[in-house]
Protein backbone atom coordinates (compact mmCIF):
# COMPACT_ATOMS: atom_id res chain seq x y z
CA UNK A 1 0.00 0.00 0.00
CA UNK A 2 1.15 3.49 -0.68
CA UNK A 3 1.78 6.00 2.11
CA UNK A 4 -0.22 8.23 0.13
CA UNK A 5 -3.06 5.83 0.62
CA UNK A 6 -3.34 7.08 4.19
CA UNK A 7 -4.70 10.62 3.03
CA UNK A 8 -7.41 9.14 1.38
CA UNK A 9 -10.98 8.78 2.78
CA UNK A 10 -11.34 4.93 3.21
CA UNK A 11 -14.62 3.38 1.07
CA UNK A 12 -17.32 1.09 2.53
CA UNK A 13 -17.42 -1.99 0.78
CA UNK A 14 -20.34 -3.30 2.56
CA UNK A 15 -23.26 -3.72 0.60
CA UNK A 16 -25.09 -6.32 2.31
CA UNK A 17 -28.29 -5.45 4.12
CA UNK A 18 -28.72 -6.65 7.96
CA UNK A 19 -32.46 -6.36 10.25
CA UNK A 20 -35.97 -6.91 9.29
CA UNK A 21 -37.56 -3.78 6.88
CA UNK A 22 -35.85 -1.03 5.29
CA UNK A 23 -31.92 -0.71 4.86
CA UNK A 24 -32.42 2.43 2.76
CA UNK A 25 -32.06 6.30 2.49
CA UNK A 26 -35.28 7.80 1.94
CA UNK A 27 -36.19 10.16 -1.51
CA UNK A 28 -33.77 13.47 -0.88
CA UNK A 29 -36.81 14.91 -1.97
CA UNK A 30 -39.38 13.71 0.27
CA UNK A 31 -40.38 16.41 2.05
CA UNK A 32 -41.31 18.10 -0.92
CA UNK A 33 -42.93 15.67 -3.03
CA UNK A 34 -45.27 14.70 0.25
CA UNK A 35 -45.98 18.32 0.00
CA UNK A 36 -46.89 18.83 -3.50
CA UNK A 37 -48.92 15.75 -2.96
CA UNK A 38 -51.23 17.44 -0.21
CA UNK A 39 -51.42 20.51 -2.57
CA UNK A 40 -52.86 18.41 -5.35
CA UNK A 41 -55.33 16.55 -2.64
CA UNK A 42 -56.75 19.77 -1.88
CA UNK A 43 -56.83 20.77 -5.54
CA UNK A 44 -58.59 17.49 -6.48
CA UNK A 45 -56.13 16.50 -8.93
CA UNK A 46 -56.15 12.78 -7.65
CA UNK A 47 -53.92 10.91 -10.07
CA UNK A 48 -50.99 13.58 -9.94
CA UNK A 49 -51.61 13.73 -5.98
CA UNK A 50 -50.81 9.61 -5.76
CA UNK A 51 -48.16 10.02 -8.18
CA UNK A 52 -46.08 12.57 -6.09
CA UNK A 53 -47.08 10.50 -2.83
CA UNK A 54 -46.37 7.12 -3.76
CA UNK A 55 -43.07 9.23 -5.25
CA UNK A 56 -42.28 10.19 -1.55
CA UNK A 57 -42.19 6.56 -0.68
CA UNK A 58 -39.15 5.39 -2.81
CA UNK A 59 -36.43 4.52 -1.66
CA UNK A 60 -32.84 4.88 -2.26
CA UNK A 61 -29.57 3.03 -2.02
CA UNK A 62 -26.15 5.21 -2.73
CA UNK A 63 -28.87 7.75 -4.82
CA UNK A 64 -29.57 4.66 -7.24
CA UNK A 65 -33.98 4.06 -6.83
CA UNK A 66 -34.58 1.09 -4.91
CA UNK A 67 -37.70 0.49 -7.28
CA UNK A 68 -39.57 -0.44 -4.57
CA UNK A 69 -42.53 1.08 -6.09
CA UNK A 70 -43.19 1.07 -9.83
CA UNK A 71 -45.83 3.82 -11.66
CA UNK A 72 -47.27 3.58 -14.96
CA UNK A 73 -49.94 6.50 -15.54
CA UNK A 74 -51.98 6.65 -18.14
CA UNK A 75 -54.95 9.82 -18.55
CA UNK A 76 -57.63 8.22 -16.41
CA UNK A 77 -55.79 5.83 -14.06
CA UNK A 78 -52.35 5.38 -12.39
CA UNK A 79 -51.19 1.67 -12.00
CA UNK A 80 -48.65 0.43 -9.09
CA UNK A 81 -46.92 -2.12 -8.11
CA UNK A 82 -45.44 -1.73 -4.36
CA UNK A 83 -43.08 -4.50 -2.90
CA UNK A 84 -42.90 -5.64 0.92
CA UNK A 85 -40.96 -8.57 0.84
CA UNK A 86 -42.36 -11.51 0.24
CA UNK A 87 -45.66 -9.17 -0.62
CA UNK A 88 -46.27 -7.62 -4.13
CA UNK A 89 -48.92 -5.15 -4.11
CA UNK A 90 -50.72 -4.84 -7.53
CA UNK A 91 -53.16 -1.49 -7.55
CA UNK A 92 -55.02 1.34 -9.60
CA UNK A 93 -55.79 4.32 -8.78
CA UNK A 94 -58.63 6.18 -10.90
CA UNK A 95 -60.64 9.70 -9.73
CA UNK A 96 -63.10 8.36 -8.26
CA UNK A 97 -60.97 5.15 -6.10
CA UNK A 98 -58.05 3.30 -4.86
CA UNK A 99 -57.84 -0.54 -5.39
CA UNK A 100 -55.41 -2.45 -4.42
CA UNK A 101 -54.63 -5.99 -3.78
CA UNK A 102 -51.71 -9.16 -2.83
CA UNK A 103 -52.20 -12.06 -3.83
CA UNK A 104 -51.77 -14.92 -1.03
CA UNK A 105 -52.35 -18.33 -2.51
CA UNK A 106 -54.67 -20.21 -4.50
CA UNK A 107 -58.06 -20.83 -3.25
CA UNK A 108 -57.81 -24.39 -4.54
CA UNK A 109 -54.83 -25.17 -2.63
CA UNK A 110 -56.37 -23.31 0.52
CA UNK A 111 -56.24 -25.84 3.48
CA UNK A 112 -59.18 -25.27 5.87
CA UNK A 113 -56.78 -24.67 8.73
CA UNK A 114 -55.47 -21.64 6.38
CA UNK A 115 -58.87 -20.51 5.45
CA UNK A 116 -59.91 -20.17 9.33
CA UNK A 117 -56.52 -18.71 9.90
CA UNK A 118 -57.02 -15.93 7.49
CA UNK A 119 -60.87 -15.49 8.72
CA UNK A 120 -59.69 -14.64 11.76
CA UNK A 121 -56.88 -12.27 10.34
CA UNK A 122 -59.84 -10.24 8.93
CA UNK A 123 -61.04 -9.22 12.82
CA UNK A 124 -57.80 -7.97 13.62
CA UNK A 125 -57.55 -5.90 10.44
CA UNK A 126 -58.70 -2.04 10.03
CA UNK A 127 -58.85 -0.82 6.63
CA UNK A 128 -58.03 -4.14 4.52
CA UNK A 129 -59.96 -7.55 4.74
CA UNK A 130 -59.43 -11.18 3.29
CA UNK A 131 -61.71 -12.41 0.05
CA UNK A 132 -61.46 -15.14 -2.65
CA UNK A 133 -62.54 -15.57 -5.86
CA UNK A 134 -62.48 -18.23 -8.16
CA UNK A 135 -58.61 -18.64 -8.54
CA UNK A 136 -56.92 -17.05 -5.61
CA UNK A 137 -57.50 -15.63 -1.71
CA UNK A 138 -56.22 -12.44 -1.74
CA UNK A 139 -55.66 -9.29 0.53
CA UNK A 140 -57.47 -6.17 -0.06
CA UNK A 141 -57.52 -2.44 0.19
CA UNK A 142 -60.60 0.36 -0.72
CA UNK A 143 -60.32 3.35 -0.81
CA UNK A 144 -63.42 6.24 -1.80
CA UNK A 145 -61.21 9.64 -3.01
CA UNK A 146 -63.30 11.81 -1.51
CA UNK A 147 -61.67 14.17 0.83
CA UNK A 148 -58.40 11.99 1.17
CA UNK A 149 -54.89 13.46 1.92
CA UNK A 150 -51.37 11.81 2.44
CA UNK A 151 -51.81 10.56 5.78
CA UNK A 152 -55.25 9.18 5.14
CA UNK A 153 -53.64 7.13 2.53
CA UNK A 154 -50.84 5.87 4.32
CA UNK A 155 -52.07 3.94 7.19
CA UNK A 156 -53.95 1.93 5.07
CA UNK A 157 -51.11 1.14 2.38
CA UNK A 158 -49.00 0.28 5.13
CA UNK A 159 -51.42 -2.08 7.01
CA UNK A 160 -51.85 -4.23 3.80
CA UNK A 161 -48.07 -4.10 2.54
CA UNK A 162 -47.11 -5.18 6.47
CA UNK A 163 -49.89 -7.59 7.16
CA UNK A 164 -49.82 -9.33 3.66
CA UNK A 165 -46.50 -9.99 4.27
CA UNK A 166 -46.54 -10.83 7.93
CA UNK A 167 -49.16 -13.39 6.87
CA UNK A 168 -47.34 -14.70 3.49
CA UNK A 169 -44.25 -15.83 6.22
CA UNK A 170 -46.68 -17.40 8.22
CA UNK A 171 -48.46 -19.41 6.05
CA UNK A 172 -44.98 -20.08 4.30
CA UNK A 173 -43.62 -21.32 8.27
CA UNK A 174 -46.81 -23.09 9.44
CA UNK A 175 -47.50 -25.09 5.79
CA UNK A 176 -44.68 -25.28 3.85
CA UNK A 177 -46.14 -27.76 1.55
CA UNK A 178 -48.17 -24.70 0.27
CA UNK A 179 -47.12 -22.88 -2.50
CA UNK A 180 -47.27 -19.01 -2.36
CA UNK A 181 -48.67 -16.89 -5.34
CA UNK A 182 -46.51 -13.83 -6.87
CA UNK A 183 -43.06 -14.46 -5.37
CA UNK A 184 -41.08 -13.74 -8.58
CA UNK A 185 -39.47 -10.44 -7.58
CA UNK A 186 -37.56 -12.68 -4.78
CA UNK A 187 -33.89 -13.14 -4.98
CA UNK A 188 -31.71 -15.98 -4.10
CA UNK A 189 -28.91 -14.87 -1.25
CA UNK A 190 -25.48 -15.74 -2.93
CA UNK A 191 -24.30 -19.65 -1.75
CA UNK A 192 -21.11 -18.04 -0.43
CA UNK A 193 -22.57 -15.71 1.75
CA UNK A 194 -25.33 -18.25 3.39
CA UNK A 195 -22.36 -20.43 3.94
CA UNK A 196 -20.63 -18.14 6.14
CA UNK A 197 -23.68 -16.97 8.08
CA UNK A 198 -23.78 -20.79 8.44
CA UNK A 199 -20.76 -21.00 10.10
CA UNK A 200 -20.72 -18.48 12.25
CA UNK A 201 -24.20 -19.10 13.52
CA UNK A 202 -22.61 -22.41 14.69
CA UNK A 203 -19.37 -20.27 16.02
CA UNK A 204 -21.92 -17.96 17.90
CA UNK A 205 -24.05 -20.73 19.75
CA UNK A 206 -20.42 -22.60 20.79
CA UNK A 207 -19.20 -19.34 22.13
CA UNK A 208 -22.80 -19.01 24.09
CA UNK A 209 -22.46 -22.76 25.22
CA UNK A 210 -19.17 -21.95 26.70
CA UNK A 211 -19.83 -18.42 28.35
CA UNK A 212 -22.48 -19.95 30.39
CA UNK A 213 -20.57 -22.27 32.08
CA UNK A 214 -18.55 -19.78 33.13
CA UNK A 215 -21.31 -17.82 35.26
CA UNK A 216 -21.08 -18.34 38.54
CA UNK A 217 -23.44 -21.39 39.86
CA UNK A 218 -25.85 -18.75 41.74
CA UNK A 219 -27.26 -15.71 41.11
CA UNK A 220 -26.46 -16.14 37.33
CA UNK A 221 -30.30 -16.06 36.44
CA UNK A 222 -29.97 -12.55 34.99
CA UNK A 223 -26.70 -13.36 33.17
CA UNK A 224 -28.42 -16.27 31.54
CA UNK A 225 -31.09 -14.23 30.24
CA UNK A 226 -28.94 -11.96 28.61
CA UNK A 227 -26.46 -14.04 27.04
CA UNK A 228 -29.83 -16.40 25.17
CA UNK A 229 -31.81 -13.05 24.29
CA UNK A 230 -28.94 -11.31 22.99
CA UNK A 231 -28.14 -14.78 20.26
CA UNK A 232 -31.22 -14.60 19.37
CA UNK A 233 -31.70 -10.57 18.49
CA UNK A 234 -27.93 -10.68 17.17
CA UNK A 235 -29.20 -14.02 14.68
CA UNK A 236 -32.20 -11.86 13.92
CA UNK A 237 -30.37 -8.86 12.92
CA UNK A 238 -26.80 -10.13 11.76
CA UNK A 239 -28.36 -13.07 9.69
CA UNK A 240 -31.25 -11.21 8.46
CA UNK A 241 -33.55 -14.90 8.48
CA UNK A 242 -36.93 -14.62 7.25
CA UNK A 243 -39.56 -17.48 6.44
CA UNK A 244 -39.43 -20.77 9.29
CA UNK A 245 -36.67 -19.64 11.67
CA UNK A 246 -37.44 -15.83 11.57
CA UNK A 247 -41.25 -16.59 12.70
CA UNK A 248 -40.18 -19.50 15.44
CA UNK A 249 -37.31 -17.20 16.84
CA UNK A 250 -40.29 -14.17 16.78
CA UNK A 251 -42.25 -16.23 18.90
CA UNK A 252 -39.70 -17.84 21.38
CA UNK A 253 -38.95 -13.94 21.90
CA UNK A 254 -42.42 -13.15 22.55
CA UNK A 255 -42.80 -15.85 24.81
CA UNK A 256 -40.23 -14.68 26.83
CA UNK A 257 -41.42 -11.05 27.43
CA UNK A 258 -45.31 -12.30 27.39
CA UNK A 259 -45.54 -14.91 30.09
CA UNK A 260 -46.17 -13.37 32.98
CA UNK A 261 -46.57 -16.54 34.72
CA UNK A 262 -43.61 -19.34 33.84
CA UNK A 263 -40.17 -17.97 36.40
CA UNK A 264 -37.29 -16.76 34.73
CA UNK A 265 -35.41 -19.91 35.32
CA UNK A 266 -37.70 -22.18 32.91
CA UNK A 267 -37.83 -19.24 30.27
CA UNK A 268 -33.94 -19.10 30.12
CA UNK A 269 -34.22 -23.14 29.78
CA UNK A 270 -37.14 -22.32 27.51
CA UNK A 271 -34.30 -20.43 25.30
CA UNK A 272 -31.60 -23.09 26.04
CA UNK A 273 -33.39 -25.75 24.43
CA UNK A 274 -34.20 -23.56 21.20
CA UNK A 275 -30.62 -22.30 20.49
CA UNK A 276 -29.69 -26.26 20.64
CA UNK A 277 -32.32 -26.63 18.23
CA UNK A 278 -30.66 -24.30 15.86
CA UNK A 279 -27.45 -25.65 16.12
CA UNK A 280 -28.61 -28.94 15.10
CA UNK A 281 -30.31 -27.13 11.85
CA UNK A 282 -28.58 -28.83 8.82
CA UNK A 283 -27.07 -26.20 6.47
CA UNK A 284 -30.10 -27.36 3.39
CA UNK A 285 -32.70 -26.80 6.47
CA UNK A 286 -31.12 -23.53 7.01
CA UNK A 287 -30.45 -21.99 3.84
CA UNK A 288 -34.52 -22.44 2.94
CA UNK A 289 -34.66 -19.31 5.65
CA UNK A 290 -33.04 -16.76 3.07
CA UNK A 291 -34.18 -14.74 0.32
CA UNK A 292 -34.10 -10.52 -1.14
CA UNK A 293 -36.43 -8.36 -1.29
CA UNK A 294 -37.42 -5.15 -1.67
CA UNK A 295 -39.45 -2.82 1.19
CA UNK A 296 -41.08 0.18 1.17
CA UNK A 297 -42.54 0.28 4.97
CA UNK A 298 -40.43 -0.16 8.30
CA UNK A 299 -42.19 -3.35 10.24
CA UNK A 300 -41.68 -1.37 13.49
CA UNK A 301 -44.00 0.88 14.97
CA UNK A 302 -42.14 4.50 15.33
CA UNK A 303 -40.43 5.20 19.00
CA UNK A 304 -39.59 8.23 20.37
CA UNK A 305 -35.93 8.72 20.76
CA UNK A 306 -36.75 9.52 24.54
CA UNK A 307 -37.92 5.97 24.98
CA UNK A 308 -34.38 4.87 23.42
CA UNK A 309 -32.33 6.85 25.38
CA UNK A 310 -34.39 6.17 28.76
CA UNK A 311 -33.55 2.27 27.62
CA UNK A 312 -29.94 2.57 27.23
CA UNK A 313 -30.29 4.56 30.68
CA UNK A 314 -30.95 1.36 32.55
CA UNK A 315 -28.35 -0.93 30.30
CA UNK A 316 -26.17 0.93 31.36
CA UNK A 317 -27.08 1.19 35.07
CA UNK A 318 -27.52 -2.76 35.10
CA UNK A 319 -24.09 -2.85 33.36
CA UNK A 320 -22.81 -0.44 36.73
CA UNK A 321 -24.12 -3.04 39.16
CA UNK A 322 -22.49 -6.46 37.18
CA UNK A 323 -19.24 -4.23 36.67
CA UNK A 324 -19.48 -3.37 40.66
CA UNK A 325 -20.44 -7.11 41.49
CA UNK A 326 -17.68 -8.61 39.64
CA UNK A 327 -19.77 -10.59 37.04
CA UNK A 328 -17.41 -9.12 34.06
CA UNK A 329 -18.42 -12.35 31.89
CA UNK A 330 -21.46 -10.25 30.78
CA UNK A 331 -20.18 -7.04 30.78
CA UNK A 332 -19.29 -7.40 26.31
CA UNK A 333 -23.12 -9.26 25.93
CA UNK A 334 -24.80 -6.45 27.50
CA UNK A 335 -23.26 -4.19 25.40
CA UNK A 336 -24.00 -5.71 22.20
CA UNK A 337 -27.49 -6.49 23.89
CA UNK A 338 -28.21 -2.66 23.96
CA UNK A 339 -27.76 -1.88 20.06
CA UNK A 340 -29.47 -5.84 19.06
CA UNK A 341 -32.42 -5.08 21.38
CA UNK A 342 -33.21 -1.41 20.11
CA UNK A 343 -33.07 -2.37 16.50
CA UNK A 344 -35.75 -5.46 17.16
CA UNK A 345 -37.81 -2.97 19.16
CA UNK A 346 -38.09 0.78 18.41
CA UNK A 347 -39.26 2.16 15.08
CA UNK A 348 -36.21 4.66 15.17
CA UNK A 349 -35.03 7.66 12.07
CA UNK A 350 -32.59 6.18 9.34
CA UNK A 351 -29.74 8.27 11.12
CA UNK A 352 -29.86 6.67 14.54
CA UNK A 353 -30.17 3.43 12.89
CA UNK A 354 -26.86 4.00 10.87
CA UNK A 355 -25.30 5.45 14.40
CA UNK A 356 -26.34 1.86 15.81
CA UNK A 357 -25.11 -0.24 12.88
CA UNK A 358 -22.15 1.73 12.96
CA UNK A 359 -21.46 0.17 16.53
CA UNK A 360 -22.88 -3.21 16.03
CA UNK A 361 -19.86 -3.53 13.04
CA UNK A 362 -17.60 -2.55 14.98
CA UNK A 363 -18.38 -5.33 18.18
CA UNK A 364 -19.02 -8.07 15.58
CA UNK A 365 -15.89 -7.46 13.38
CA UNK A 366 -15.13 -10.91 12.29
CA UNK A 367 -18.41 -11.55 11.24
CA UNK A 368 -18.25 -8.37 8.89
CA UNK A 369 -15.00 -9.00 7.82
CA UNK A 370 -15.82 -12.44 6.84
CA UNK A 371 -18.40 -11.06 4.29
CA UNK A 372 -16.14 -8.57 2.61
CA UNK A 373 -17.52 -5.52 4.91
CA UNK A 374 -13.79 -3.24 5.87
CA UNK A 375 -12.27 -4.12 9.15
CA UNK A 376 -13.50 -2.02 12.13
CA UNK A 377 -11.71 -3.60 15.11
CA UNK A 378 -9.45 -6.21 15.31
CA UNK A 379 -10.11 -8.43 17.25
CA UNK A 380 -6.78 -10.01 18.13
CA UNK A 381 -4.65 -6.91 18.00
CA UNK A 382 -7.71 -5.15 19.83
CA UNK A 383 -7.31 -1.72 18.04
CA UNK A 384 -9.57 0.14 15.95
CA UNK A 385 -9.70 1.76 12.60
CA UNK A 386 -10.39 4.73 13.94
CA UNK A 387 -10.25 6.66 11.18
CA UNK A 388 -12.65 4.21 9.31
CA UNK A 389 -15.11 4.59 12.32
CA UNK A 390 -14.56 8.35 12.61
CA UNK A 391 -15.26 8.78 8.59
CA UNK A 392 -18.56 6.14 8.89
CA UNK A 393 -19.85 8.61 11.85
CA UNK A 394 -19.62 11.83 9.86
CA UNK A 395 -20.66 10.26 6.47
CA UNK A 396 -23.99 9.92 8.42
CA UNK A 397 -23.89 13.46 9.95
CA UNK A 398 -23.59 14.95 6.29
CA UNK A 399 -26.20 12.85 4.96
CA UNK A 400 -28.59 14.23 7.58
CA UNK A 401 -28.43 17.85 7.51
CA UNK A 402 -31.60 18.38 4.78
CA UNK A 403 -33.64 16.96 7.50
CA UNK A 404 -31.67 17.74 10.98
CA UNK A 405 -29.85 20.76 10.56
CA UNK A 406 -28.73 20.87 14.50
CA UNK A 407 -27.55 17.62 14.88
CA UNK A 408 -24.04 17.56 16.00
CA UNK A 409 -22.55 13.71 16.55
CA UNK A 410 -19.98 14.49 19.07
CA UNK A 411 -17.57 11.57 17.72
CA UNK A 412 -14.69 13.18 19.55
CA UNK A 413 -16.06 12.14 22.94
CA UNK A 414 -15.36 8.25 21.80
CA UNK A 415 -13.30 6.95 24.26
CA UNK A 416 -10.63 4.18 22.11
CA UNK A 417 -8.87 2.46 25.08
CA UNK A 418 -10.64 -1.05 24.99
CA UNK A 419 -13.99 -2.40 23.62
CA UNK A 420 -15.92 -2.23 26.32
CA UNK A 421 -14.78 1.26 27.10
CA UNK A 422 -15.37 2.34 23.43
CA UNK A 423 -19.37 0.96 23.64
CA UNK A 424 -19.68 3.15 26.72
CA UNK A 425 -18.54 6.38 25.39
CA UNK A 426 -20.74 5.52 22.23
CA UNK A 427 -23.89 4.87 24.12
CA UNK A 428 -23.23 7.96 25.83
CA UNK A 429 -22.99 9.97 22.61
CA UNK A 430 -26.35 8.40 21.32
CA UNK A 431 -28.03 10.04 24.20
CA UNK A 432 -26.98 13.11 23.77
CA UNK A 433 -28.38 13.95 20.14
CA UNK A 434 -30.68 16.79 18.71
CA UNK A 435 -33.27 15.30 16.11
CA UNK A 436 -35.32 18.99 16.12
CA UNK A 437 -36.13 18.80 11.88
CA UNK A 438 -36.00 21.41 10.05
Amino acid sequence: MSWLDFFQTPTDNCLITFGRGINASIAPDEEELFKKSYEAFEKKNILLAYELFFKSLINFTNTQANQNIILNRTDTALHFELYQGLAKIHGTVTQDKLYAEINIIKTSKASVAIKRYLLERNYQLTYVNYFSDETSIKLKLYQDNISLSPQKIYFPLRELAINGEFDKEHIKSEFSDIRLEDTAHLQKVQEKQLKIKYKYLQQWIDELEQKVLTLPSNDNTGMQSFLYLNILYKIDYLLSIKCKIHHELSKKILEYFGNEHSTIESKNEELKKYTHELKQLTYEEFSKSFYKAKYTFNPIEKSSYEDIVIFINESQNKIRWYKSNRYSQVIATIYNYIAFYSLYNYGMNSVLKELFHILIEIQNSSFFQALGCSRLYDVKTQKFSKRSILNKIKKVQEGSMQIYSTLIIPSESLNFASLDEFSNSYYIMLKNLDFEEV
